[in-house]
Order: C-alpha cells, then sequence, then structure tokens
C-alpha cells in the first residue's frame, strides 16, 4: 500500500527501513525523518504523517530499547518559582552625564 504519494513510499519500504535500522543499530531511536533518510528520500507535504506513524507501529522492531526506556521514568524537574531578582529601575542611569 502506497503510503506517502508525494515520494512513492510504501508500507513495505517503511518495514524494511525499520528492520534494517534496527539491524544494524540495536540502539538507535528510530523516528519517521530517519526513515525517510534511510529511504534517500525528503519529506515534502506532512499529509501522510499519520497514516506515516500508524504504519510504523505495525512493525515489531520498532519498540524503544530497554536501556532508552527508562529515560521517561525519570524524575521532572521541579518547576521554578517566580524569579526573586530585584526589578531594575527604568530610571537609573549611568554614565559621567548622570553625575552633574
Amino acid at each position: 500500500m502506497i503510503v506517502c504519494h508525494c515520494r512513492a513510499i510504501t508500507d513495505r519500504d517503511i518495514h524494511a527501513a525499520i528492520d534494517w535500522m534496527r539491524a544494524s543499530d540495536p540502539q538507535t531511536l528510530i523516528t519517521p525523518g530517519k526513515i525517510f533518510h534511510a529511504l534517500g528520500k525528503t519529506t515534502d507535504c506532512g499529509g501522510c504523517l499519520s497514516l506515516f506513524l500508524d504504519t510504523m507501529r505495525l512493525n515489531d522492531n520498532l519498540e524503544v530499547p530497554l536501556e532508552l526506556g527508562a529515560l521517561k521514568e525519570l524524575p521532572r524537574r521541579k518547576e521554578h518559582a517566580t524569579c526573586k531578582a530585584t526589578p531594575r529601575s527604568s530610571t537609573t542611569s549611568t554614565g559621567p552625564s548622570a553625575a552633574n
């Protein structure tokens, strides 16, 4: 089935690219951009993105490597309180003319 009409990419092309990338580097994160690059193509209109992603998700080799899966469990940074810096006065001037 054709997934991207602009670049003539089929579901088989997508699965072949995912399988090739996973075989060549088991630790890689596979993204649509990397698939386009692996196929020697560039993106165009983006109209195929939802079907492209759905096709990617059907591939068993798409899963995130175990070592990287723990990244989403890292504690989030605490939100910083509002800035406590002293506001600068807009009437403060500097330089020799300020003393006169």
